[in-house]
């Protein structure tokens, strides 16, 4: 079945891997309930070959103030709510006033399409702490629809929870694009939540904590992109630190046909060269792998 669905489909190793995740919890369910009287058929199934799954965005904090600079209301205090909060879209969309008493809000539910039910799993039942930053965002909300003191937050005309998607398509990715700035999706606000905490060396359990992930791993994979990008900027320091203290001379192995160019076995460097200008002259000599 699921090499069926991987030859009709476009789709990453991963979703593969939810499907049979799902598909095993159904026949798991179909077992309790005497429907199906055999071992479930998809334990042995394994997940057939395809596509890595793309790659994950996170905001960075600069790219969320940007956002909340040019965004009107109700738009700015939805988007300060994901960043500073780092809550699921389902779980912005089911908020409640009663739940929030100006210090923390309790997520206590989730909203999906118009289903109202529990949130992602039960760890993710708990209180975050509203940051000083986010506060006069919500109050200045709460203001604004009537000060009321139950409900959905974030609600629509008819009292219910507001479609975020629609507000997206409406409202935020017109006035992102016009300043260039991308869309991401919701979820790259949790992710960059968790990045900024990570930089500001915060426990991973304190994190795991805040995000409410069912095990700390979930919240540890989060940074594998974030080393990548530290990466690069801590090899960019220290090729600036070298510029500054390494000799301008490489030392050459003394051999027959090394004599051009060379004195004493020393080829002299007019100019160190940054990364990107190496990797520009490779481009144009065609040389892609560098030895």
């Amino acid at each position: 079945m699921l090499s069926s669905i991987a030859r009709q489909e476009d789709l990453c190793r991963s979703t593969l891997g939810h499907i049979k995740h799902f598909l095993s919890g159904v026949f798991r369910y179909a077992g309790r309930q005497g429907v199906l009287d055999s071992p479930n058929p998809m334990r042995e199934v394994e997940i057939p070959r395809a596509r890595p799954a793309g790659e994950t965005r996170a905001y960075t904090l600069e790219e969320e103030v940007r956002m909340l600079a040019i965004l009107p209301e109700p738009a700015a205090t939805i988007v300060a709510v994901a960043a500073f909060t780092g809550a699921r879209k389902g779980e912005i969309r089911g908020f409640l006033w009663q739940s929030y008493d100006g210090y923390a809000i309790d997520v206590k539910q989730s909203v999906w399409r118009n289903q109202v039910g529990e949130p992602k799993r039960e760890k993710s039942k708990g209180a975050i702490p509203v940051i000083a930053q986010l506060k006069p965002f919500l109050d200045r909300h709460r203001a604004s629809s009537g000060n009321p003191s139950e409900g959905f937050i974030f609600r629509n005309l008819w009292g219910n929870a507001l479609n975020l998607d629609a507000l997206v398509g409406e409202v935020i990715q017109p006035a992102l694009e016009a300043e260039k700035i991308p869309w991401y999706g919701w979820h790259a606000f949790r992710r960059g939540l968790a990045m900024n905490l990570h930089r500001l060396r915060v426990s991973d359990k304190v994190i795991q904590q805040i995000l409410r992930h069912a095990n700390v791993t979930t919240t540890i994979n989060i940074y594998v992109k974030m080393v990548t990008q530290d990466a690069e900027e801590a090899m960019k320091k220290l090729e600036t630190k070298c510029s500054l203290v390494v000799p301008q001379t490489v030392p050459q192995l003394p051999s027959e046909g090394t004599q051009l160019g060379t004195k004493n076995g020393v080829i002299t460097v007019q100019q160190a060269q940054p990364l990107e200008a190496v990797r520009e002259n490779l481009a144009e000599r065609g040389d892609s792998n560098p030895r």
